[in-house]
């Protein structure tokens, strides 16, 4: 990883910020992809006391890039701005998401998990293909789960407005994710940049704590039981930098291994028709 380029979202705490800072210690320079200053700025001091990063020219180092990915308009301005700043991008890493307890819309008439989960994941890949494809070999790693399983997309509702339900809705955007990840695989096959995903296990994070009402409560609870957070972020680190995965794309991993998703993250068809779906409400020509 020494002198890579490494983009991430979800970096200034759980399983993000360790792999941020274990990838930094093995050499790479982080641009971040934040949305709270105070911890971000916190994750970047101890990201710059890990090493100098002497291999890079004079006057760069890690970095912070500030965006709402719930919002369209922010992941296309962030995303513009990355491929502005960053000749070349070795992995991206899309890693936030989170879980809310009551159905929102935003702005963009997106409903807010959804639009944060899937499409910044949709957004990001897109607005930084040139950058990848022009670095390959590149990877992209997305952070994915096995609250996918059990789920299947409705694609005359795929923003659950008539069956809204806190977790149903959290492991939809995790089939997404496995989904996107496979038919980005696909789209990307002959340009030595590789596709992923992977379930990190249930973790001990921030994950949950905003969701609101009894679901914040029982996440709290459930998390006693929960991984730690170095633990969680092991396989996105070993996706992100491992030669034992040079060339393998469109899988699903668990512990540093490919695992079978469900049978509804493995459709094809499916994946095709999330991926026009979501370039549609996305905005995007991402034929």
């Amino acid at each position: 990883m020494r002198g890579k380029v490494v983009v991430i979202t979800g970096a200034t705490s759980g399983i993000g910020v360790v792999a941020a800072e274990k990838l930094a210690a093995m050499g790479a320079r982080i641009v971040m992809v934040a949305r709270d200053r105070p911890r971000a700025e916190a994750a970047l001091v101890r990201l710059k006391a890990l090493k100098p990063l002497t291999e890079n020219p004079p006057g760069t180092s890690h970095s912070i890039h500030y965006a709402d990915l719930s919002l369209l308009k922010e992941m296309k301005r962030v995303a513009a701005e990355i491929a502005a700043a960053e000749p070349r991008i070795d992995v991206l890493i899309s890693n936030a998401g989170a879980i809310f307890g009551s159905r929102r819309l935003t702005e963009d008439g997106l409903e807010r998990t959804f639009a944060l989960n899937h499409v910044a994941y949709f957004v990001l890949a897109h607005g930084l293909r040139e950058r990848l494809v022009a670095s390959a070999p590149a990877r992209v790693v997305n952070t994915a789960s096995d609250a996918h399983r059990g789920n299947r997309l409705d694609f005359d509702d795929l923003q659950s407005a008539r069956d809204y339900s806190a977790f149903k809705v959290y492991g939809r955007t995790k089939l997404c994710n496995i989904l996107f990840t496979r038919e980005l695989a696909r789209r990307l096959q002959g340009t030595d940049v590789t596709a992923n995903s992977f379930h990190p296990g249930f973790v001990n994070t921030r994950f949950g704590d905003e969701s609101g009402g009894a679901h914040a409560y029982g996440i709290r609870l459930a998390k006693a039981f929960a991984l730690s957070p170095e633990k969680g972020a092991e396989t996105l680190i070993y996706l992100a930098s491992s030669p034992d995965v040079e060339g393998t794309t469109g899988h699903y991993f668990y512990k540093c291994r490919p695992a079978p998703p469900s049978r509804e993250a493995q459709d094809d068809g499916a994946a095709r028709r999330l991926w026009a779906a979501t370039a549609e409400l996305a905005g995007v020509d991402a034929a």
